[in-house]
């Protein structure tokens, strides 16, 4: 999904995401934000305020622990939501909106209070890199991936040739993100963007997603009865937020209009043009699965810590497998995200790319790995510490909470554990003598609890 989780901290969506998550919904065919972490129905929560128009919103307060996210706060925007829509009127207006073209779109229109549960369920922050993993690269992604690819030939070799973008990451984009267009989501956008726009922690953002895809519906782009999508307002088979089709969607197939729900050349093109307005790197990948050897200085393992591929071998980093690099003068950073325990890999300019479409590490990854496994890859060759508990969303957020108490910065608690809050993780552990991988572990955080 294009960038809708870049403020959030990934949709954005899975994009167990989302993501994002962002990209990355129940209530809809599929939703990979909610495989693993859509809060179930409480029966006994308090019910949403009469003539909300939910149905199923837990009732309870968001994980984040954000303000705008109580129970309470929920209710009251809700109440707020007709005079909060009619607020907005005067900034479509600015932006060309007709006045039919908004009446017939908020007219009527009630929020959907189950996006505030899903809102602070995002797997590609809250589960482990392992299950998201097994979920979204598998045997039959990757056949149904090589099928798309052959039968949308054609339009792959011309989007190749225009964009310099890589097909196998594009048809990654496209499997992870609604697997291969069969699973995109029915969510009205315009509802689920409205909802978001005046309740709950993202109303700023998603104020902007939502006055978007009014410009969509007003320029005729995309089919009013089309615009349908994932909770958090992402559409078509590879996931545009609104904002990212008015930046990056293109008309490719040439009859007057970006389409990216049902033209596939508007779809494969308009993707492959977000990758390369990101700063896609043509002929390189995304990265490599590397051995980490004993005795390694896990502080190195940083985004920030940026080397040659030829600097990371003299520290003892190997390719795994046994394979080559194939030159020595890349630049890549060491992401280990499982700690000494697990695999490492080394991240390459491509890899940052993703993560601009996502900016979830484990997103990236995945897209990255199926697209190796699309060009006939092989699988990973090192394993995961499966046995290890996965922190829950709560005892992620106290071990935040545990590092900051102890002075380390990993930003607002959230219970995400991204690059910030690895990095302190890093330095407590060298503090007290463990191996500073990063790794959030159940013995980590007892180690943090003092006991």
């Amino acid at each position: 999904m294009a960038t809708f989780t870049s403020s959030i901290g990934f949709l954005g969506a899975v994009a167990l995401a989302a993501t994002a998550c962002a990209v990355p919904a129940l209530g809809q065919s599929f939703d990979i934000r909610t495989l693993f972490s859509a809060p179930a129905s409480n029966s006994g929560a308090a019910a949403a305020p009469t003539g909300s128009g939910t149905q199923e919103w837990s009732g309870e307060s968001g994980a984040s622990n954000h303000p705008l996210m109580t129970a309470q706060a929920i209710r009251a925007a809700a109440a707020n939501f007709r005079n909060c829509l009619a607020g907005l009127w005067p900034q479509a207006q600015r932006r060309g909106v007709p006045r039919a073209v908004f009446e017939d779109n908020v007219a009527g229109l009630e929020p959907d209070l189950r996006i505030m549960d899903l809102l602070d369920a995002q797997p590609e922050f809250t589960k482990s890199f392992w299950d998201y993993l097994d979920i979204l690269v598998n045997e039959d992604r990757v056949q149904n991936g090589r099928a798309i690819l052959a039968k949308h030939r054609a339009t792959f070799d011309a989007v190749e040739k225009a964009y310099g973008v890589d097909r196998h990451f594009i048809a990654a984009i496209w499997g992870v993100e609604s697997n291969y267009g069969t699973q995109i989501g029915e969510r009205s956008v315009i509802r689920a963007t409205a909802t978001l726009a005046c309740i709950g922690r993202r109303q700023d953002y998603f104020r902007e997603e939502f006055l978007s895809a009014l410009e969509i519906l007003a320029r005729g782009d995309v089919k009013a009865q089309h615009l349908k999508g994932s909770w958090a307002g992402a559409f078509g088979p590879t996931q545009f937020m609104p904002t990212s089709f008015k930046r990056y969607a293109v008309d490719f197939d040439g009859d007057g209009r970006r389409d990216v729900v049902d033209s596939v050349q508007d779809v494969v093109a308009s993707t492959a043009n977000n990758l390369k307005k990101d700063g896609w790197v043509s002929g390189q990948t995304w990265g490599y699965e590397v051995e980490v050897p004993k005795g390694f200085n896990f502080l190195l393992a940083d985004r920030s810590r940026v080397l040659t591929v030829q600097e990371w071998e003299r520290l003892g980093i190997r390719r795994a497998g046994g394979k080559a690099f194939p030159r020595a003068d890349d630049r890549a950073y060491l992401l280990v995200p499982a700690g000494v325990q697990g695999p490492g890999f080394l991240m390459l300019q491509n890899f940052r790319v993703i993560m601009k479409y996502n900016p979830a590490e484990a997103y990236a990854l995945a897209i990255g790995y199926l697209a190796d496994r699309l060009r006939g890859g092989e699988p990973f060759v090192q394993a995961w510490p499966r046995h290890e508990r996965v922190l829950t969303r709560a005892e992620r957020y106290e071990l935040q909470q545990h590092l900051a108490a102890r002075g380390y910065d990993v930003g607002e608690p959230d219970g995400r554990l991204g690059g910030k809050t690895r990095s302190a993780l890093r330095n407590f552990q060298s503090s007290v003598g463990e191996v500073p991988d990063g790794f959030a572990s159940a013995a980590v955080l007892e180690r943090l609890r003092g006991r």
